[in-house]
């Protein structure tokens, strides 16, 4: 098979070609997972600083976001409702909870039976 001087290096632009193209997809892919993985890094510190939040206080809600990568930007209490958005990287959650005290069911007796320790 012969072969034209006009012929040679044209592999070379197109080989060029597929490797930024190789580059360009590679580089999405890595935004678009550190995106994804902020997202949900920030709910999991949302609801953890919910739950904190709903059985204790503002600050345990602060420190359970921060321990989880995130800062809390709002915390919303309305009688037992809790809300709170938490933001980490680009990314923000929001998680509610409701405060609500746990009764032990009553014994055979009838009467409530202590908590163990109690």
């Amino acid at each position: 098979m012969r072969h034209d001087a006009a012929d040679r290096g044209h592999a070379v632009p197109l080989v060029a070609l597929v490797l930024v193209v190789g580059a360009a997809a590679a580089l999405v892919l890595g935004l678009v997972a550190g995106v994804l993985v902020d997202r949900a890094r920030a709910q999991t510190a949302a609801d953890a600083a919910v739950l904190a939040a709903a059985a204790g206080s503002d600050a345990d809600a602060a420190v359970l976001a921060a321990a989880n990568g995130g800062t809390v930007e709002s915390l919303v209490r309305v009688g037992t409702l809790v809300e709170v958005t938490v933001r980490v990287g680009r990314a923000r959650a929001t998680a509610r909870a409701d405060a609500v005290l746990v009764r032990r069911p009553p014994g055979p007796s009838g009467m409530a039976t202590p908590w163990p320790g109690e």
